[in-house]
């Protein structure tokens, strides 16, 4: 992408229905190209290095735009924070959505809160809806099989356990010892090079999520790459990032799963006033972002204006050596 001017960047704070990822505001920076808006929303911890893919992400949605999509929809599952299960069970009903992602192993929980959670979602979705629980790397090999075990009772059986453990080779060893499948997302997003990373033997789906592998384009070669069935999931950004999900989701060749991109419900509120939110367990595949139309209402305020600023002169050089190279 040229370089921008100031008027060209729109920085947004959105807050949060529920913690997630520890936060409770979501940030980041919109950026408009001749092709429409991207968005550019590393997570704080990210170095400057992890944040170049994401830019590129928001560079092809701003000059580029994304390949023609082979549907017109996509499903999609509903999330569910570390909530009460009072509190996960009204989620789920009112989404809509006939599967849900549900967070287990957050600090400070139990199995058996978790177990708890998992049973509220399926009394939400009933015995035909699909569920799905995300460990985010917490587990140890012996830990992570008495867990998926547990919370599969508890489920009257999993669609699938997302990263359980850290490492592929932990990965590996939990397959061989559940029934449950296992899905791979940081094993395959933060590998050094996700185009090589070899996750057949240790996963039965990939989860890829567009702005940290780089793209729609890039993200559509990792998928080729892993030989797994994927499902697309969000990085919680606005509508403007989750319409890049979309156009990778609707751009797959196969699409055996729900996928992730039902996010904007998180938020309290969106930059766009036609945020992303699932009707009947779907989103439309759109060919570009929405208008951040109602940007003022989440526009952040001039210190984190400034640190976002900062961040994207830091990053923009980086990501240009990358594509020179």
């Amino acid at each position: 992408m040229p370089s921008l001017s100031t008027s060209s960047v729109l920085v947004y704070a959105a807050p949060m229905r529920h913690r997630f990822r520890g936060i409770t505001t979501r940030e980041g920076l919109l950026l408009r190209g001749e092709a429409g808006w991207g968005e550019f929303c590393p997570f704080a911890e990210y170095s400057d290095a992890e944040s170049v893919p994401w830019l590129a992400s928001a560079v092809e949605a701003g000059e580029r735009g994304w390949p023609e999509p082979v549907r017109d929809r996509v499903p999609v599952n509903a999330t569910v924070p570390v909530l009460s299960p009072e509190r996960a069970h009204e989620l789920v009903a009112a989404s809509g959505c006939r599967t849900a992602k549900v967070k287990v192993a957050g600090a400070g929980t139990t199995l058996s809160e978790d177990c708890d959670r998992v049973a509220a979602v399926r009394s939400a979705l009933g015995p035909g809806g699909a569920i799905r629980v995300d460990a985010n790397m917490a587990w140890e090999v012996d830990e992570a099989v008495h867990a998926i075990r547990e919370l599969d009772r508890a489920a009257g059986g999993l669609e699938y356990a997302e990263q359980p453990c850290a490492s592929i080779e932990e990965l590996a060893a939990v397959r061989r010892r559940v029934d449950v499948r296992i899905a791979a997302d940081e094993s395959i997003r933060r590998a050094e090079d996700p185009l090589k990373v070899a996750v057949a033997g240790a996963a039965d789906v990939a989860v890829i999520k567009v702005a940290p592998l780089g793209g729609v384009r890039r993200a559509l070669r990792v998928a080729e790459a892993c030989g797994l069935p994927c499902v697309v999931s969000s990085a919680v950004e606005s509508s403007v990032g989750l319409a890049a999900g979309l156009a990778l989701a609707g751009a797959l060749p196969s699409l055996d799963f729900a996928c992730g991109l039902g996010t904007a419900a998180l938020l309290t509120d969106d930059v766009t006033s036609t945020p992303l939110s699932p009707v009947d367990g779907y989103l439309p595949v759109p060919r570009r972002a929405p208008e951040p139309d109602r940007f003022e209402a989440v526009r952040a305020d001039d210190a984190r204006r400034a640190w976002w600023l900062d961040r994207l002169a830091r990053v923009q050089p980086i990501q240009a050596a990358a594509n020179r190279s």
